[in-house]
């Protein structure tokens, strides 16, 4: 039996053929971030604020700035609330950098007026360094309605941004922690992370720690290289290929930590932008890990 193909059929089999030759890509890249919301662009929230300040109804979000406070006192975006950057750090606690009890902080981000569902934007002048870890922190209590400042303070004022000294008044809220496990890690999860499929340990310190002491299954990818050369987080397809040459692709179930519990949200950040659904944050870190006589510690 003859059979004649149009050109459409050769070109579908063709397409067909090629498919099957084309390894496939591990994240779906765009023009966008997977997750977009989760960063805030200074020239949107500029636009915001100039649609508000022309009597336009518009939901804005809250700001909290998390630089040291005389920086804060001496300059801060209009409407910005100060939040210390180490504030939600335990100040005596066993570990450095351990949270405070959930309790503390509730009561803390309530005094600042952040009720539940409210959109929050964090920023900070050290790459999202602090801004990341209230991200985190945030998703790890149930708030889904959080960003960070892309390029923070540094970003608004290139922007072109205003600045103000003006405190403002705060109404407080009552903010109520959801707490959700699959954020969090413990030292027992990442004992029991090891050997599990598409595990991936991250240690994101610079190569100087990792060499000194790192967990002996860890990869070194440090926070820092999620960051362009201005202080903003890298394009989608930078991140993207970045994490692919460490092998962490969106099926990964990735754990990851840092010195104290800092860092590592900035990379938590990274990729949740990427949109990879499976990424806890260690967060006692290696202040608990490095100190512990029964945990393995390799060096080099």
């Amino acid at each position: 039996m003859n059979t004649t193909l149009s050109r459409r059929s050769i070109l579908t089999l063709a397409l067909g053929v090629a498919a099957t030759c084309i390894p496939s890509i591990s994240f779906a890249l765009s023009d966008e971030y997977q997750n977009p919301q989760l960063l805030k662009e200074p020239q949107s929230l500029l636009s915001d604020m100039t649609i508000k300040a022309m009597g336009a109804v518009l939901r804005q979000s809250t700001l909290i700035d998390l630089r040291p406070e005389a920086e804060f006192a001496a300059g801060h975006i209009p409407g910005a609330r100060h939040l210390p950057p180490d504030a939600v750090a335990a100040e005596h606690g066993a570990v450095a950098g351990a949270l405070r009890p959930v309790a503390d902080i509730e009561a803390m981000l309530g005094r600042l007026g952040i009720a539940q569902g409210e959109r929050v934007v964090f920023y900070d002048d050290r790459g999202g360094f602090h801004a990341a870890r209230m991200l985190w922190l945030l998703e790890y209590f149930g708030h889904r309605n959080v960003s960070v400042l892309n390029g923070g303070w540094s970003g608004w004022l290139e922007a072109g941004g205003t600045v103000t000294r003006d405190l403002g008044r705060v109404k407080p809220a009552r903010f109520e922690a959801t707490v959700t496990p699959r954020r969090y890690a413990s030292a027992q999860d990442v004992l029991a992370h090891k050997g599990q499929p598409d595990a991936v340990l991250i240690d994101v310190r610079p190569p100087k720690l990792f060499a000194a002491g790192h967990i002996p299954w860890a990869i070194n990818v440090p926070w820092s290289q999620n960051l362009d050369e201005g202080g903003r987080f890298r394009s989608e397809g930078e991140l993207a290929a970045h994490f692919e040459r460490h092998g962490i692709t969106q099926k990964s179930d990735v754990i990851m930590h840092c010195q104290n519990g800092l860092a590592s949200s900035h990379s938590y950040v990274a990729l949740r932008l990427l949109d990879v659904p499976r990424v806890r944050v260690y967060h006692r870190s290696w202040a608990e890990w490095g100190s512990a006589d029964d945990l393995p510690i390799a060096t080099g």
